[in-house]
């Protein structure tokens, strides 16, 4: 079943935890974090994911200070 990653750009902090815990989707450019291979649709960043590419960006939902990112269904 695909996901939608949705990354809320103005309220990041640029803490770099989803980075650490999920590299290959995440990296820090300037002091923001951002989704690798997004679209930006306004003040966010979307992305479509598969099954296999769910946990680590469970465990960036879970651990981002200030929650400004969140994953929903398709």
């Amino acid at each position: 079943m695909p996901y939608k990653i949705v990354h809320e750009i103005e309220l990041c902090i640029g803490c770099g935890t989803c980075v650490a815990l999920c590299p290959k989707f995440w990296e820090l450019k300037g002091n923001k974090a951002h989704l690798k291979g997004s679209k930006k649709i306004g003040k966010t960043e979307v992305l479509e994911i598969s099954d296999k590419d769910l946990s680590c960006n469970k465990e960036a939902v879970a651990n981002c200070p200030v929650q400004c990112i969140s994953i929903k269904k398709i």
